[in-house]
């Protein structure tokens, strides 16, 4: 990727709020609570026009993300020179994901 694609992605997910990691569903969390913040047919008439802009500010920013997103791959095997064997593998991988790592126990039940 070019410096100028990596600026637009930088500023898309300065619009967004979004920190320097973010997943897809935090992608589309934050457009969903933005656009319900600054969609113009919410907004009183006197900022439908700035609402305007700003819909499509985030709207442009959403777009550049799911581009990269979509355009991101990443392995789904081990390269030849990792240790990594079945689930430590994929816990490496997806271990920081709430419904596959150490996220998944409540708080409560990890006690037992």
């Amino acid at each position: 990727m070019t410096r100028k694609e990596w600026e637009k992605i930088k500023e898309a997910a300065d619009v967004l709020g979004l920190g320097e990691n973010a997943s897809l569903a935090e992608i589309k969390k934050a457009y969903r609570h933005k656009s319900k913040k600054h969609h113009p047919d919410v907004r009183k008439h006197s900022k439908q026009k700035a609402e305007k802009i700003e819909m499509h500010k985030l709207t442009e920013a959403y777009q550049i993300l799911l581009h990269y997103c979509s355009e991101y791959r990443f392995p789904l095997v081990p390269g030849d020179n990792e240790k990594f064997e079945g689930d430590d593998w994929w816990f490496n991988r997806f271990g920081h994901d709430h419904h596959w790592g150490d996220g998944c126990v409540p708080k409560e039940d990890s006690k037992k």
